[in-house]
């Protein structure tokens, strides 16, 4: 049984050597990311076009990820040695009327001038992730004094955090903009938007996509505390939400991580959304050839909870084997699929559908999860009959068949479901059927005898016009003549 649960994996440094990129993909790759947060337009465009030249050669579906920056809120430099050390106790402020490259001892710039409007004495900031931790004493006119309650080396460009949130910046900077001209120039497939705080922040992100050309889906990142009070605007203006626990973790606390991380899955699949876990997940392997026992443990938690991808960052991107890290997780992630209460589902049960084709996919599953059936063989056009399906727990494999290449890619971030290019060739429903299964007969998916399920629609080729489930067993698929 192929492995249901999705990889992604970042690509930087690391994956630019000869063959890596090919080795990542035979190691289970599904969808490669590019950190805009990193490097520059040219040498991400480099990267996707090997991405999609390999993909091709390999026939391999790829999806491509574009991650954005976002609105990240920073301290300025330092004039001397890259940082400074801070004691417990001593006074330290933050300034914006310090220039950004000058700070010392006593003071820092931010990138954020408006920072001290949204504080007041007794809040707490967290900076570089939480390892610096300063309590406000005062503010005024842009400089905020603060005791450092605990201390450490502060480097150039931390990020600066406060503790449950409240630090307000624009949805989208002008380089986020930028870069969404930028995947949509490359044809990203996903478009990952970072801080969100709302649906609004997602629906604006979509337009500037679409104005400059882009199909992609939207990706809304879960990772400021404002975003947990609209969650469901969130998920239902975007295509697919991402646990991103690093700086949601910095905000809201880790010891509330994984209750929010295991409400943020549920609440997603339960809209029919798709969800990926991220951060830290195989965090040891930048240096180590194999897992901590507690990052085997945090990789198949997140499986067992349903999510359908896993992300990889500074693993790959700079890691010393990015190819040994997905295969890693690929094994993880096919063992924890073992379990049988993955594969177990009441999701809708008791819904009303507002369109055919979304019951025809809740319909398909129920039926073959009660059934004994082998494989799903959807004909789709948008890929929403398998996302739909995909939402519902099952050990059977959805193979999404399509002549659309966009397509293809997409559905690579939706779990259980596998890309197959196919192309009807015939207007006769009989002779698709007999198409269908000798396409999955082929790819070594059935064998003679096996129960399999075929959707699709009574117009090929329209999007949203499945109607038809129909069920077949293989060998007798040459013997039939009508429905």
């Amino acid at each position: 049984m192929p492995r249901r649960t999705k990889i992604v994996a970042t690509f930087g440094p690391a994956t630019d050597a000869p063959g890596v990129l090919e080795a990542m993909m035979d190691a289970g790759l599904n969808l490669a990311r590019l950190n805009m947060s990193h490097d520059s337009h040219d040498r991400h465009r480099e990267r996707a076009r090997r991405l999609r030249e390999a993909a091709l050669a390999k026939r391999h579906p790829l999806g491509l990820l574009v991650d954005l920056q976002g609105p990240k809120i920073r301290i300025g430099q330092f004039a001397e040695a890259g940082g400074i050390d801070l004691a417990a106790g001593a006074a330290f402020a933050i300034d914006a009327a310090c220039p950004l490259e000058a700070g010392d001892q006593a003071r820092v710039g931010t990138t954020l001038p408006s920072m001290a409007e949204d504080l007041s004495p007794g809040d707490i900031l967290l900076l570089d992730d939480g390892a610096i931790e300063l309590q406000v004493e005062a503010v005024a006119d842009g400089r905020v004094d603060c005791t450092v309650l605990a201390g450490g080396r502060l480097s150039n460009n931390k990020g600066i955090n406060k503790k449950g949130g409240g630090l307000s910046a624009p949805a989208l900077t002008d380089k986020d903009k930028a870069d969404i001209r930028f995947a949509a120039e490359i044809e990203a497939d996903y478009l990952a938007v970072s801080f969100v705080c709302n649906g609004d922040d997602v629906r604006l992100a979509r337009q500037l996509l679409e104005e400059a050309g882009g199909k992609g889906g939207i990706v809304a990142k879960i990772e400021r505390a404002e975003a947990l009070h609209a969650l469901e605007d969130i998920i239902d203006a975007s295509d697919a939400v991402m646990v991103a626990r690093g700086d949601l973790g910095v905000e809201i606390g880790d010891a509330e991580l994984p209750a929010v991380q295991k409400r943020l899955i549920s609440m997603a699949r339960d809209r029919n959304s798709v969800v990926i876990t991220a951060t830290q997940m195989m965090q040891s392997m930048i240096e180590n050839p194999i897992p901590t026992r507690a990052e085997v443990f945090d990789v198949a938690n997140a499986v067992l909870d349903g999510t359908d991808a896993v992300m990889l960052s500074a693993e790959t991107s700079v890691g010393k084997n990015p190819t040994k890290v997905v295969e890693s997780m690929s094994r993880i992630c096919a063992e924890a699929e073992k379990e049988r209460l993955v594969r177990r589902s009441g999701h809708r049960i008791d819904a009303v559908f507002g369109r055919v084709d979304e019951a025809i996919a809740m319909a398909t599953m129920y039926t073959a999860n009660h059934l004994g059936v082998k494989a799903i063989a959807a004909l789709t056009e948008s890929g929403s009959t398998v996302k739909w399906m995909s939402r519902i727990s099952s050990g059977i494999p959805i193979y999404a068949m399509t002549r659309q290449v966009p397509t293809r890619r997409k559905v690579t971030l939706f779990r259980g479901v596998y890309p197959v290019r196919f192309d009807v060739s015939s207007t006769d429903i009989h002779e698709v059927n007999k198409e269908v299964i000798e396409e999955l007969l082929r790819h070594g998916t059935v064998q003679e005898g096996d129960l399999v399920i075929i959707t699709k629609g009574d117009r090929s080729g329209v999007e949203g016009q499945t109607n038809i489930m129909k069920i077949m067993r293989v060998g007798e698929h040459r013997l039939l003549t009508d429905d």
